[in-house]
């Protein structure tokens, strides 16, 4: 008989879970940094309900972003 070593069921689901993290945490981000540079741009180019427009999708991204931060240390230090 072969023990089984590795819980290959646990570690498929942890390797699902950081990529979905992983991905899920850099599309926000990054949408957080292109929207305070397009706000900037907007707001030189007087455009100003397209300039909030796109803050509020930096505020977005970086509630996202630091949301996902301050989940992540819960869990590490929880355990």
């Amino acid at each position: 008989m072969i023990a089984t070593v590795v819980d290959w069921a646990a570690l498929r689901d942890v390797v699902i879970a950081s990529l979905a993290a992983g991905v899920g945490v850099t599309v926000a981000f990054s949408l957080a940094i292109m929207g305070l540079t397009r706000f900037a741009e907007r707001r030189r180019d007087d455009r100003p309900l397209e300039a909030w427009a796109y803050a509020g999708l930096a505020i977005a991204g970086l509630a996202v972003s630091g949301t996902a931060v301050v989940y992540g240390i819960i869990l590490m230090t929880s355990k």
